[in-house]
């Protein structure tokens, strides 16, 4: 994991020790279960010494538990709780369920929506079926941006300035893999530009065909991003060119329309709308 970068050396509102611990609470992926400080060290780039400092305090604080057996810390419910948190608050995640329910049915494969994380996307929602087996992601998971359909998706939703910043950030991250990653992310950007949507077969994972479409809010917030994948046999690239890629865009664009439909014009109509249109207008409550 890389810290953050050399501009918040300059900026006086910016908390150096927040940002360390932070970063201690990011290394813990959701396959890992326990970490030592040796592990997190490595991952986050940091001093050993300051790993344990940080982790004694997130300890104290209650966002990690020791389990001194093993010399390892695992994520306490605190930290957790922040998780749960988040994901409440992103009406979008619950709007989208059904979209994703049917898609899923129709063709099979698991969709999930994500918003970025650094370098990666993170899954914050998944619908996914006993035909995807070959999909094991769910909420929590990561993909990154370069190589996967939703994190290309992402990547060309965003404009031209902090499309550029993201550039900065992955090449920092892949140093020499970067030239690859790049050449792959401008192929996607001509595939977005003549259909909508981006594809990845056997980008990110050899056994892995996607789709994936950004969802653009009117609040500010985000841009998030859609994927339907399968593995590759089922989901080649011509199917994803001729059915999936058109199915999951036009799915996105549903969403738009109900998002945009649900937002309520003042707030002297909030309670109108809320009554009107029942769980799915507070729902979309929750995105603006």
């Amino acid at each position: 994991m890389k810290r953050t970068g050399k501009k918040t050396a300059t900026d006086r509102n910016f908390v150096v020790a927040l940002s360390r611990g932070l970063d201690v609470l990011r290394a813990f992926q959701p396959s890992d279960g326990l970490l030592g400080n040796q592990e997190i060290a490595s991952r986050t780039n940091l001093p050993k010494p300051t790993v344990s400092r940080l982790t004694y305090t997130l300890t104290k604080l209650g966002y990690l538990t020791p389990v001194p057996r093993f010399e390892k810390y695992q994520l306490a419910p605190a930290a957790m709780a922040l998780g749960y948190a988040a994901l409440a608050n992103l009406g979008v995640r619950h709007l989208s369920e059904p979209f994703r329910e049917e898609m899923m049915r129709a063709t099979g494969g698991a969709v999930a929506i994500g918003g970025r994380d650094r370098h990666s996307m993170i899954y914050f929602g998944q619908s996914r079926g006993s035909e995807t087996v070959g999909v094991q992601l769910d909420v929590g998971s990561r993909v990154p941006i370069a190589t996967s359909a939703m994190g290309r998706a992402y990547f060309w939703a965003l404009g031209e300035e902090d499309r550029a910043e993201l550039s900065r950030v992955l090449r920092e991250h892949y140093g020499s893999r970067w030239p690859k990653m790049r050449d792959g992310l401008e192929r996607s950007g001509e595939t977005v530009a003549k259909h909508g949507f981006a594809i990845s077969v056997g980008d990110w994972h050899d056994d892995i065909g996607a789709a994936g479409v950004a969802l653009k809010l009117n609040d500010g917030t985000g841009p998030y991003a859609f994927n339907c994948g399968a593995p590759a046999f089922r989901f080649t690239e011509e199917r994803l060119i001729n059915d999936i890629g058109p199915r999951l865009l036009s799915m996105v664009r549903n969403i738009e329309a109900a998002l945009g439909g649900l937002m309520p014009p003042s707030k002297k109509d909030d309670s109108k709308k809320l009554k009107s249109g029942g769980k799915v207008a507070r729902l979309a409550e929750g995105i603006r």
